[in-house]
């Protein structure tokens, strides 16, 4: 990921870790919707503070989570430690993170729009083929549509069209999938795509 993208989710993660709110750690309704079709190994890419690897393993998957911030990755850490739980925090660019071996499910929920073109349509292509007969992909992107773009290092990100999603798992059966509008700071929006796909 980009250093600006990684500057801003550094210092918000830090400000989240230093917080006494509870809230600010529950899994959000993407996360609250893979949870289900989490089972056995499991590549959380872009963990952030590891809500989902965490509430994961709790239910007893084996959890490889992935992210650029460290202070991410040292909390997700933390937390195994804290609670002897099976997961293995890798502080690592997204894009640049080499899979090992394959998974029963791989999580990506917002991260690939933060890279350009191909770097993001590569890395799709990536989780899918870690994903093994009959595991699951979960993946949520933000539309063509989207104005809120301050987060972005530049130019630097891919904002995928309505139906592209549904096209890149074709072949796949497709658990869910849910596109809408969400409201984002200064009056901007965020369209956004969320997929769940069973691998044949």
């Amino acid at each position: 990921m980009t250093n600006r993208t990684v500057e801003f989710f550094e210092a918000h993660f830090k400000e989240q870790v230093g917080s006494t709110r509870s809230s600010d750690l529950a899994l959000n309704p993407f996360q609250q919707a893979a949870l289900p079709f989490l089972s056995g190994r499991v590549l959380d890419l872009a963990c952030g503070l590891g809500s989902l690897s965490v509430a994961a393993a709790r239910k007893g998957c084996e959890v490889i989570a992935v992210d650029a911030s460290p202070s991410a990755i040292d909390h997700v850490a933390a937390l195994a430690r804290a609670e002897g739980l099976n997961i293995t925090a890798v502080r690592h660019d997204i894009a640049t993170y080499e899979v090992d071996g394959d998974f029963d499910a791989v999580v990506a929920i917002g991260i690939l729009m933060f890279f350009p073109r191909d770097i993001a349509l590569g890395l799709l292509e990536k989780l899918q083929r870690a994903v093994r007969r009959g595991g699951h992909a979960m993946v949520t992107v933000l539309l063509q549509g989207t104005t809120f773009t301050d987060v972005f290092d530049g130019d630097r990100y891919y904002l995928f069209a309505p139906d592209e999603l549904e096209r890149a798992f074709a072949g796949w059966a497709v658990q869910s999938s849910k596109r809408g509008e969400f409201p984002a700071p200064k009056g901007t929006v965020k369209w956004i795509n969320s997929l769940i796909a069973r691998k044949p």
